[in-house]
């Protein structure tokens, strides 16, 4: 996830006076961006000018965070494709492919995004609206982690592995990012494609197949996807109004956001509740039964706040939501370590 921060004043962007040139390093835009909050100017400091700051940057435009909870599935998953602990030269491959296969697709959402991402106080202070990286090399930095991870995976996995990697990257930057983030507030729930396909890429790896324990994974990660994000909507939905970017918080009561959480939370728990019966021990289907109750709580608990009018508290949602996802893989690891 990316870095958040309560911003409830307006947030507007404006363009101060021209930087000045620096003497070493990248080569900075003509004009650095501030932040007015409230009114009140808040100057956004262009630092990437050293090497360390210049990789600060660039690893920022992979978006770290994001990276490491979808390796959070897909290494689970490899434990149960394999029935135990997979080859560790492949877990290592597909590690280090799918995080830098990640990492390019969300360089290219940088890049593409670089227009809204200067109009949200949570994202001015990414690397394009701050000047830090030129628009260019953030492409040709997505370009070289797209060949690097794809000449990976296709030297040391398998061409199905392969494919679903570069689906992955296509579908999160040409289907979600640049058709349904900005076209419908159904935005959130198709999006979670991408997101779950990591799950199929590390079990198509071990076995250069799918089986139905696969595609229930899958529907785990992609049904938990909109109460979790709908938590962080609501919270920035005054960003996404201002970029013009229709996420559901954004068009629809609270209410409705409430409704649609509670919805997809029993889906999610439903999925991975369904899992326990097809090989998974007791450790696994008690793990994933309690750990969904509290995700039910949760998302019960802001629909009634949402249906009282009362603050709606989503950041707590978002969190734990988190927390679920992680259990319920660690769960599934440990359950294909002990069999």
């Amino acid at each position: 996830m990316s870095t958040l921060a309560d911003r409830s004043a307006d947030v507007d962007v404006v363009l101060a006076v021209p930087a000045p040139a620096q003497p070493t390093g990248e080569v900075l835009a003509a004009s650095a961006p501030i932040v007015r909050v409230g009114g009140a100017p808040v100057p956004i400091e262009v630092t990437a000018v050293g090497l360390r700051a210049r990789i600060r940057a660039y690893v920022t435009l992979t978006k770290p965070r994001i990276v490491e909870l979808l390796l959070v599935t897909t290494v689970p998953t490899m434990f149960l494709a394999a029935r135990g602990l997979p080859n560790l030269g492949l877990m290592l491959v597909v590690v280090v492919g799918g995080a830098l296969a990640a990492g390019a697709a969300n360089a290219f959402n940088c890049y593409i995004d670089r227009d809204i991402d200067q109009l949200m106080g949570r994202t001015a202070r990414r690397p394009l609206p701050a000047h830090t990286v030129s628009a260019r090399n953030a492409l040709v930095f997505g370009i070289v982690l797209t060949v690097v991870s794809l000449t990976m995976m296709a030297v040391f996995t398998n061409w199905f592995a392969t494919a679903l990697t570069a689906a992955a990257i296509a579908y999160y930057d040409l289907v979600y990012t640049m058709w349904l983030k900005r076209t419908t507030p159904q935005n959130t729930v198709w999006g979670g494609v991408c997101g779950a396909l990591p799950v199929l890429i590390g079990w198509a790896a071990v076995t250069d197949s799918l089986s139905l324990r696969a595609w229930l994974l899958f529907a785990v990660v992609f049904l938990w996807q909109p109460p979790h994000f709908y938590a962080l909507a609501i919270k920035f939905k005054d960003d996404y109004a201002r970029a013009g970017i229709p996420m559901l918080p954004v068009v629809a009561s609270l209410r409705r956001v409430g409704v649609e959480t509670v919805i997809y939370s029993w889906l999610t728990v439903i999925a991975t509740l369904a899992l326990w019966p097809l090989g998974m021990t007791p450790l696994y289907g008690v793990t994933a039964l309690v750990v969904g109750v509290m995700l039910l709580i949760e998302a019960h608990r802001l629909y009634g706040r949402a249906r009282r009018g009362e603050p709606i508290k989503p950041m707590r949602l978002f969190h734990w939501s988190t927390t679920y996802l992680t259990l319920v893989f660690v769960a599934v690891a440990i359950d294909a370590l002990i069999q």
